[in-house]
């Protein structure tokens, strides 16, 4: 393919706990289709320093981008969504604050009876997912090895990167689209769908866990080309 990327342009970013590779279905599929795909390495130690990590994937990049984020990557592409190059917004299972608001803010009041993240108590300033409990809070619907892999290989996530609070949200004024995961562990589905339709998306609603990105890359992309094409 050449580096015109007759599609146009997407860039993917992360969430809290993982790094880019388990976007690997969905670049596969973005790629087989002509597009242009870059992914983000977020560092997870401030809001601030992913921001500017995928800015400057953003800057290297001719033409239209559609910025996708997972999770706390919806944090991430809400602030860094603002750059001239963004054309649309796609939230997978993500979180979508409004200005002055974070992640810890958005997770502050969580409906009753929702599962609660197994998150253990921060160690010099990061946290993690808790080991034995990661499978079915975070990724139920893939196999046990790989289940296994992203719990074993866990990326430490800045207690300072949920307080980043967003300054100005690029929903605001740019298209946003949004995949409800219905079986996520992590973000309660009402919840996803309470934000999709705060930021008007247009919003699908998958069969699948907090790593649908991962067990279901084929609709995760699809999602993505609509944002693209429109």
């Amino acid at each position: 393919m050449s580096d015109n990327a007759p599609r146009g342009n997407v860039v993917l970013v992360h969430g809290g706990f993982v790094d880019g590779s388990g976007w690997q279905g969905v670049y596969e599929a973005l790629k087989a289709d002509g597009y242009r795909v870059a992914i983000v390495q977020n560092p997870t130690v401030s809001l601030e320093g992913d921001v500017a990590v995928t800015r400057r994937v953003i800057d290297g990049l001719d033409g239209p981008v559609t910025l996708v984020g997972h999770s706390y990557g919806g944090a991430v592409i809400t602030e860094a969504g603002t750059h001239e190059k963004v054309a649309a917004l796609v939230y997978i299972a993500a979180f979508a604050p409004d200005k002055g608001e974070s992640v810890n803010t958005l997770i502050a009041d969580p409906p009753p009876g929702a599962p609660v993240p197994p998150i253990l108590p921060p160690v010099d300033g990061f946290l993690f997912l808790d080991r034995e409990k990661f499978a079915d809070s975070f990724a139920g619907d893939l196999p046990v090895s790989d289940a296994e892999f992203l719990a074993d290989s866990q990326v430490p996530w800045g207690v300072d990167a949920l307080g980043g609070a967003v300054s100005q949200p690029a929903w605001r004024t740019k298209p946003a689209w949004y995949l409800v995961a219905s079986d996520d562990r992590m973000i309660p589905p009402p919840a996803q769908c309470a934000m999709a339709e705060r930021i008007g998306a247009q919003t699908v609603e998958v069969a699948g866990s907090h790593a649908v990105y991962v067990s279901q890359p084929g609709a995760v992309a699809d999602l993505i080309k609509q944002a693209a094409q429109a």
